[in-house]
């Protein structure tokens, strides 16, 4: 019974996540505006520095994270970052100038560990033939609360702006007391591995795992995937409310109806996909979609077409799952932790560079005055790093690598 409620507060974890970030989407344009008092393209420009910044946090102390992990064990990990990720929206919440909002960011992502040590403790207790699935159930989860945080978020800004960062700190703290009771460990004696401050830094971290055979080539794809994907967080409210004259309720609206089909795509389509294909064509399928989606978004202008093809977009979220799948089942089991603390720094490399291309080409081609009016832009740009990821994926390579030939 404890096994099945720790089982059920890693799932929350990660649901409870996501909704922290989809509850403060909605508002976010307006909050950077009312705090900058500029306007919604100098806003932009302002979403990406807070994003960036908790990227940077995020990349440096990942593996430091991920190794304590495999060290002291998953739960300590995991309770920490949830108690800060509570004090971190309060801090939003009450947060009077950019300054706070900034600080606020860089504090969370210090210690950003939650959906990261999630994944290792899912790791920890599955079988190798079942991480994939597993995997997805981790994205399952994160797509439902992607379904009910910007429905929140939308609720609660009809009480203010800052309304959805105190849900959201309610929430973090209300799975913080629910893990501090049925959470039990599982790093084993056979699979604890001493810490180590010279493996703890990201480069080395990054030289231990990426010398397994074919994991440092799937690492360089996953950075690639996740500079293009993060195009969604970074200019979509943004995006929307320029496109479509979105206002916030709309922009929860559309983001959570994205977080239904992702969830639906997670928890049905990627077990079958790379059960019956395996995960390399399983990711290779991921990608195309995610390209071609990319492109659409990048030349629409009805907003009922945007959303009629979220649920085409979402299919493509197959590819993440199956990368990690790949990467997870070559790498030991001593070092899984290890190997999300990277996982996590590549994401962290991926919300540096993103928000801040992604952003400034919003800001670009929808400023005053500007040759080409084109909100899409950042959109075609990610295609364009999606056509790279699948030119990684698929030529030649002399790794041994763990994964099966397209053809």
């Amino acid at each position: 019974m404890q096994n099945r409620l720790a089982y059920i507060f890693v799932l929350a974890t990660v649901v409870i996540d996501a909704i922290g970030i989809g509850i403060i989407f909605p508002v976010m344009p307006e909050l950077l505006e009312e705090v900058t008092g500029g306007t919604l393209s100098q806003a932009a420009l302002w979403g990406g520095v807070l994003a960036t910044s908790f990227a940077v946090m995020q990349f440096v102390f990942g593996p430091i994270v991920g190794n304590l992990s495999d060290h002291f064990g998953r739960r300590p990990v995991m309770l920490t970052a949830l108690a800060v990720m509570a004090v971190d929206y309060a801090i939003m919440a009450v947060a009077g100038t950019i300054w706070i909002l900034l600080i606020g960011r860089i504090v969370a992502g210090i210690t950003a560990a939650t959906h990261t040590t999630a994944t290792a403790y899912m790791a920890d207790i599955s079988e190798k033939s079942q991480r994939a699935r597993n995997f997805g159930l981790i994205g399952a989860a994160f797509g439902i609360g992607f379904i009910a945080g910007p429905f929140l978020g939308s609720l609660l800004s009809t009480l203010g702006v800052r309304a959805p960062f105190w849900g959201a700190a309610a929430l973090s703290a209300a799975n913080l007391a629910f893990g501090y009771f049925v959470l039990p460990e599982s790093v084993t004696d056979r699979i604890r591995r001493p810490f180590s401050w010279t493996r703890a830094n990201p480069l080395a971290s990054f030289r231990a795992i990426g010398r397994l055979p074919g994991v440092g080539r799937l690492l360089t794809l996953y950075l690639v995937y996740n500079v293009a994907l993060h195009v969604y967080e970074a200019v979509w409210a943004f995006y929307g409310k320029a496109r479509f004259d979105w206002d916030p309720f709309m922009i929860g609206v559309s983001l959570a109806v994205y977080g239904l089909f992702f969830a639906l795509v997670q928890a049905f389509a990627v077990g079958p996909m790379t059960r019956v294909f395996g995960e390399h064509r399983a990711a290779f399928c991921g990608l195309l979609i995610e390209f071609v989606a990319c492109v659409i978004f990048g030349f629409l202008t009805s907003g009922m077409l945007a959303l009629a093809f979220t649920a085409f977009a979402a299919l493509g979220s197959v590819a993440g799952p199956a990368m990690q799948g790949l990467m997870s089942n070559a790498t030991p089991d001593d070092q899984q932790g290890e190997l999300q603390g990277v996982v996590a720094s590549l994401m962290a490399v991926g919300m540096i560079l993103s928000p801040m291309v992604m952003t400034g080409t919003f800001s670009w081609f929808t400023r005053p005055g500007a040759a080409i009016y084109a909100p899409g832009a950042p959109f075609l740009l990610a295609a364009a790093l999606l056509v790279v990821c699948v030119i990684i994926l698929v030529a030649p390579s002399r790794e041994s690598a763990p994964s099966e030939p397209l053809a």
